[in-house]
């Protein structure tokens, strides 16, 4: 692992005054921040924290840099910090509290809060170097919101310690893929994927990082000028191999992780065809961190790390042991239905939540999703149960260009027959939808999830026009 130094054993000497730790725009830009100003930048914000006090911060900055400042600064001053992705005013309020809150954004009426930029900006006495205060990574603690099973937002508590793990065993298995690239990143750094991949991992591991978040396809352009490691999630990837042009976003020897999502079989295929690599796939959560990998090139299944044990529960669903996961335990059960390999080796069959009853009768909604998507002629598909007088599945999706070919002309009753004697090849009829929605695209969130409730609330819509 050349070049890793853990964040907890950072010193004012880890690195060279000049060593580059991120850049603006392209690398070739040089506009880039280095060492020496990451020193002087965690100090200013050191002095700030030790002014306020309190125990708990909240923390948002979309420039990663500010991001990376504000996050090493805090836990030297042995504060729990807390991530929020939804900075809308009255969300805020309920969760900030009386915590002080670090930003490079502007909320003029919420208070106990402190503009990163003008912090840094305003520097009021020359900076010395000398030693920085160590981090104690068992008692370093950083809260994340997720959804959860439930879909509404929960909090989870996690320390340094599990994030370093977590590092050291991914450099062991990649690190000559990170270390001769710079890293750039579409993911939001709010969410521990983002946050793991685009800023702790290639700043302990001495590798420069892009300070702004990729948004659409058409910025990969910019990154012809060097090799780069791409972090991104499937619902990015479809969007960039089905340009009009994507040999136009053809890059210099990249490597791309993804993770976050279900990854088609063709949107892999057609990103080695556009790229020139296939996409390393992660499988985990916030609870779990990184379980297991995979390369559709080699095939559907998944790859375990070696920090981590599994098996299946009664219900068929993917236990996982490791070092990560911080219950005395060491044991997450989680809510994804597997079939488990001779080999240790997984495939994933679809959630236990998504398995429904129509009519007294099981069926995964994945399993239709997959008989859809097998039929060549859509890119996504995203398949729910609805409920009136009667239970029944609907089901939205995207054509391919093959599927656009095929339907052109053609009413929607008649598009509706064709997949309703499709899959009657596969299953009763009680278990095909009965309602269609063909859409450009699927609602996703930021980390290219399908929002199941817009999709909902789209049938809601039709019922009523």
């Amino acid at each position: 692992m050349s070049g890793y130094i853990p964040l907890s054993d950072l010193k004012f000497d880890s690195r060279d005054p000049s060593a580059v730790v991120c850049y603006k725009n392209s690398w070739s830009d040089n506009d880039h921040k280095t060492w020496g100003e990451f020193l002087e930048g965690t100090s200013i914000l050191r002095r700030k924290i030790e002014a306020t006090g309190g125990d708990k911060w909240l923390l948002h900055s979309e420039d990663c840099w500010y991001y990376l400042l504000a996050f090493t600064a805090l836990l030297q001053c042995k504060k729990e910090i807390m991530f929020t992705a939804n900075i809308s005013p009255a969300y805020l309020a309920e969760i900030k509290g009386t915590a002080p809150f670090f930003t490079d954004q502007v909320f003029p009426n919420l208070e106990n809060t402190f503009h990163i930029p003008t912090l840094i900006s305003e520097k009021k006495e020359k900076y010395t170097p000398g030693n920085i205060p160590l981090i104690n990574t068992d008692e370093a603690y950083v809260v994340f919101w997720t959804s959860g099973t439930t879909g509404k937002p929960k909090p989870i508590r996690q320390r340094l310690k599990e994030f370093e793990i977590d590092n050291q065993n991914i450099l062991s298995k990649w690190g000559g893929e990170f270390y001769p690239r710079k890293v750039c990143s579409t993911v939001s750094q709010h969410h521990i994927y983002g946050f793991l991949f685009s800023i702790l991992l290639p700043f302990t591991s001495g590798i420069p990082f892009r300070r702004e978040m990729i948004h659409a396809p058409a910025e990969l352009e910019k990154f012809s000028d060097a090799e780069y490691f791409f972090i991104t999630v499937p619902a990015f990837l479809k969007r960039a191999v089905e340009v009009e042009t994507p040999l136009s976003l053809r890059l210099k020897s990249p490597c791309i992780l993804t993770s976050g999502g279900f990854l088609f079989p063709d949107v892999a295929q057609k990103t080695f065809e556009v790229f020139g690599a296939w996409p390393l796939e992660m499988y985990g959560s916030t609870e779990t961190s990184g379980v297991a990998w995979r390369q559709q090139s080699a095939g559907p299944a998944w790859t375990p790390f070696g920090n981590a044990e599994l098996w299946v529960n009664e219900d068929s669903c993917l236990v996982v042991k490791s070092d990560y996961i911080k219950d005395p335990s060491g044991i997450f059960e989680t809510a994804d239905l597997v079939k488990m390999l001779p080999d240790k080796r997984f495939i994933l069959m679809g959630r236990l939540d998504s398995v429904v009853k129509i009519e007294g009768k099981r069926i995964s909604l994945p399993e239709v999703e997959n008989r859809i998507t097998e039929s060549g002629l859509v890119s996504d598909v995203c398949v729910i149960a609805l409920e009136d007088v009667r239970q029944y599945l609907a089901a939205a999706l995207v054509f391919n260009p093959q599927g656009k070919e095929k339907f052109a002309g053609l009413e929607k009753n008649d598009i509706n027959k064709f997949w309703r004697e499709y899959l009657l090849k596969y299953f009763e009829n009680t278990l095909t939808p009965k309602r269609w929605r063909y859409l450009e695209s699927l609602p996703v969130d930021a980390q290219g999830k399908k929002k199941k409730e817009d999709i909902e609330m789209l049938f809601a819509e039709e019922s009523r026009n």
